[in-house]
C-alpha cells in the first residue's frame, strides 16, 4: 500500500487506520488523510473512530469496516482512493476487473470520479445478456450515465434481451420492474416519433419558405421558361434552378388549364399564391406575383367580417391555414436571421428532394 507523504516534505507518514474487510480476514494498513480527503463518508466515519481512540487514551488505530465484497474487491476500492482522480489517464484495471462491486462503493462512500469509471467500465462491455441486471445495479446505484446506456440498448435490442435469463427472471419475479422498463421504452419511442414528425414537418416548412423565394424570383426576375409580363426569361438557370423547375412546370400548367376548380396541380398552385400573399409585405400594386392582390383583398374583407359570420362563411381549416403561415412566416425570419450573422452557420436544404417534393406536389 503507497504511503501518505508528509505535508513538509519529510519522510512518509506512518499509517494510522486499518481497513477490514467481510469477516475482518484481512486488515488494509492505510492513511486517514488520504481516505478523509477521498470520501466525505469515510471522514465521517472516521472523524468518530479517531476521536474515540483519542478520549480512551490508549495507543491503538481506528479500523473502518467494509461489508458486501471480497477482500480483492476493498483492496482495489483503497487503492482506487490513493490513486486519485486522474483526468485523461486510462482507466485502472482494478475498475475493469471489480467494475460492478467498485460501483456499489462508490456510491455509498461518495466517490463520484470513481463512480463515472465505474460506469464507463461497464457501460462499455454492455450485452443483451448484461443489460438487465446493469440497468438494476444503475437504478440502485443511482448512475444516470448507465441508466442511459442500458436503455438504449434495450430499445435498439429489445428483441434479443427478451430471450435472455435474465428477462424471464425479471419478469417472473419482478413485474413492477419490467412494466417499469416497458413503459420507459413507450416514451422513449413516442418521443423518437413526436422528434420525427416534427423534423418532417419543419422540413415542409423551409421546403414551402424556399418556394416562396423562388416564386417571387420567378414573378420579379423571371427564370428559364416563365418570367413577368413582358420580359424574355433568362438565358441561364438560376443558383436553385431545380426548385424553380418545378415551380414553373406548375405555373405553366396553372395557366393553360381548363378545370382549375377541380385539377390538383392547380390546387396545388392556388395554395402556393395565396400562401405568398400571407407572406407579402409590398405595397398594393408592388407585387408582380398573380392574384396576390385579389388574395390579400379577399382576407382584409374576411378579417373586417363579425366572428359568427366568418366562421359560417369560412371553408374550415382557417385555423390550420393560420397555423401553417404563422410557421412559415417564423422559419422565413429565423432563415434570414441566420443569413446576417456570419457567426451563425446555415444549413443547406437539399435541391434535389426539393424538386422531387414539388414533383411530388404537380403529380
Amino acid at each position: 500500500m503507497p504511503e501518505a507523504p508528509r505535508p513538509d516534505g519529510g519522510a512518509a507518514a506512518p499509517s494510522d487506520v486499518d481497513v477490514v474487510t467481510a469477516g475482518s480476514r484481512r486488515k488494509i494498513p492505510a492513511h486517514s488523510s488520504v481516505l478523509m480527503s477521498a470520501s466525505p463518508v469515510l471522514e465521517s466515519i472516521l472523524q468518530r473512530r479517531l476521536q474515540r481512540v483519542k478520549e480512551s487514551g490508549k495507543p491503538g488505530r481506528a479500523v473502518v469496516r467494509i461489508r458486501g465484497v471480497t477482500d480483492d474487491v476493498a483492496a482495489a476500492f483503497v487503492r482506487l482512493l490513493y490513486a486519485g482522480r486522474r483526468d485523461g489517464e486510462v482507466v485502472d484495471e482494478d475498475v475493469e476487473k471489480y467494475a460492478e462491486q467498485l460501483l456499489v462503493l462508490a456510491h455509498a462512500y461518495g466517490v463520484p470520479w470513481l463512480k463515472r469509471w465505474c460506469q464507463e467500465a461497464i457501460g462499455s462491455r454492455l450485452t443483451p445478456g448484461t443489460v438487465v441486471d446493469a440497468l438494476q445495479l444503475a437504478d440502485l446505484c443511482d448512475a444516470p450515465q448507465l441508466h442511459l446506456r442500458c436503455m438504449r440498448l434495450l430499445a435498439k435490442e429489445f428483441r434479443a434481451v427478451e430471450r435472455t435469463e435474465a428477462w424471464r427472471f425479471l419478469r417472473d419475479n419482478d413485474p413492477w420492474q419490467e412494466l417499469d422498463i416497458l413503459s420507459r421504452l413507450h416514451d422513449a419511442d413516442m418521443r423518437r416519433r413526436k422528434w420525427r414528425r416534427k423534423s418532417a414537418e419543419q422540413k415542409v416548412y423551409m421546403e414551402l419558405s424556399g418556394a416562396m423565394d423562388s416564386l417571387h424570383h420567378i414573378c420579379t426576375d423571371g427564370c428559364t421558361e416563365v418570367g413577368p409580363v413582358g420580359q424574355a426569361p433568362a438565358t441561364t438557370p438560376c443558383p436553385s434552378y431545380a426548385t424553380c423547375r418545378g415551380l414553373q412546370l406548375l405555373i405553366r400548367h396553372f395557366s393553360r388549364c381548363q378545370t382549375r376548380t377541380s385539377c390538383p396541380r392547380c390546387q396545388k398552385m392556388w395554395q402556393l399564391l395565396r400562401l405568398h400573399a400571407a407572406l407579402c409585405r409590398l405595397p398594393e400594386g408592388h407585387c408582380n406575383t398573380p392574384l396576390c392582390t385579389q388574395f390579400k383583398c379577399k382576407e382584409e374583407q374576411k378579417e373586417a367580417m363579425p366572428a359568427p359570420v366568418a366562421a359560417k362563411g369560412g371553408d374550415g381549416g382557417d385555423g390550420r391555414w393560420g397555423l401553417l403561415v404563422k410557421k412559415v412566416k417564423a422559419v422565413r425570419v429565423m432563415s434570414s436571421l441566420a443569413k446576417r450573422s456570419p457567426a451563425v452557420s446555415t444549413e443547406c436544404v437539399d435541391e434535389d428532394q426539393s424538386f422531387l417534393r414539388l414533383e411530388t406536389m404537380c403529380c
